[in-house]
């Protein structure tokens, strides 16, 4: 394994933990700042619509230039954002530290993403970037637990100040680790070629199906302390620990889908949703039950994480002319998914229907998701015994699969 490998999953557990820890401290955080459950959601939201900005416009902005020093300046804008949130005397001042925070967010990934792949062989590339996102299952595994600890027993500033440390750190590995391999593209038209991978539709239905399954999941997950205390009957000390519980569920998902993903990206893809669906309103319908909820947190990220590599490699595969500005597309297109996944359990709390609810929304988008993911397999197919039906007629009329 390529040691810069390792470094890109270090600068993944600091972003990571900065977007997941303050699910387990938004009681906390919307307690200080005396607004409701759903405004102190807001902040998760902001964060995943920043994500989208960033990775759609800072990726298209660095296209032309090495990667490795652009990696390390989005660190440093993490960095800043995290110092700003620890320091925030209000709501407004904390969203803004979100905000910039999450800019450094989508580029990150979908450059990193890019450099792991070419590190390795092309059987290897969906492993490679599991590896990577690897970071993100760590921070669930140990970071969201132990900053959730953190924030409750010195207060959840505590826990932005030790992600500023973290991201520092993560820094030195970047500048040390990550060799100088990965160039973005140096001609004139690059980000003109960049924009081109758009024109397949693969590439727009995989980023469908990305905003819609991983979303369903994420809907679930954002009040999911709120769900386990009041449905579950859970005690606030637990939720740490429940969240370890649901990190181990997110590492072995990771890892098992970027294997999976490596033989067969597609029907990974379609068999991994399509659980992921009966898991969640298996969820929803036994949140009651202690014994049944903590298998379902495991289920739940298991499944829902075990689609990360493979949506990811996805819309590389069919954007492999020029994968970097569709790449970090689709690090936003997760983040969309976020915003609507936790939105919409927002929209649910309120209205009254109870804790959970967002667990049945989220079950609902995942279902949207296997449909689109279903439909775009079988074009894919169709597409591809086509050509190899007339391989001389279909390249003569440009009908590779797109």
């Amino acid at each position: 394994m390529p040691i810069g490998l390792i470094a890109l999953a270090l600068g993944g557990f600091g972003i990571g933990l900065t977007e997941f820890v303050i699910m387990g401290l938004l009681p906390e955080v919307a307690a200080d700042f005396h607004v409701s459950e759903a405004t102190a959601g807001w902040l998760i939201s902001g964060y995943a619509l920043a994500v989208v900005v960033g990775a759609l416009g800072l990726t298209a902005a660095v296209t032309r230039f090495e990667r490795k020093p652009v990696l390390a300046v989005l660190l440093v804008l993490f960095i800043a954002g995290n110092l700003v949130s620890a320091t925030a005397g209000d709501y407004s001042l904390m969203m803004v530290g979100r905000i910039v925070a999450a800019l450094s967010h989508g580029a990150f990934f979908g450059i990193g993403a890019v450099v792991a792949a070419d590190m390795v062989a092309p059987t290897k590339k969906a492993g490679a970037i599991a590896i990577m996102f690897t970071g993100l299952t760590a921070a669930n595994v140990l970071g969201v637990p132990f900053g959730t600890m953190l924030g409750q027993a010195a207060g959840w500033r505590s826990t932005f100040w030790a992600i500023t440390v973290i991201g520092v750190i993560a820094l030195v590995g970047i500048l040390t680790l990550v060799p100088k391999t990965g160039h973005g593209d140096t001609t004139p038209g690059s980000l003109r070629s960049e924009l081109r991978a758009f024109r397949s539709g693969q590439v727009w239905l995989s980023i469908m199906v990305t905003i819609l399954g991983y979303g369903g999941m994420f809907g679930a997950f954002t009040y999911i302390a709120f769900t386990l205390t009041h449905v579950s009957g859970f005690a606030a000390s637990a939720v740490p620990w429940l969240l370890i519980v649901f990190g181990v569920g997110l590492f072995i998902g990771n890892t098992i889908g970027g294997k999976a993903a490596d033989r067969n990206v597609d029907r990974t893809l379609v068999v991994v949703l399509a659980v992921l669906v009966v898991v969640l309103v298996g969820f929803a319908l036994t949140a009651q039950n202690q014994v049944l909820t903590i298998a379902s947190i495991v289920l739940m990220g298991g499944f829902g994480f075990a689609t990360v590599p493979g949506l990811q490699m996805r819309v590389m595969k069919y954007a492999s002319s020029a994968p970097t500005l569709a790449s970090g597309a689709n690090i936003g297109a997760f983040n969309v998914g976020n915003a609507l996944g936790a939105w919409l359990g927002g929209v649910t709390i309120t209205a009254g229907l109870g804790y959970t609810s967002p667990i049945w929304a989220g079950a609902g988008i995942t279902l949207l998701g296997l449909v689109v993911m279903i439909f775009a397999a079988a074009q894919a197919k169709r597409a591809t015994a086509e050509v190899n039906r007339t391989p001389a007629v279909a390249l003569s009329a440009g009908k590779l699969p797109r």
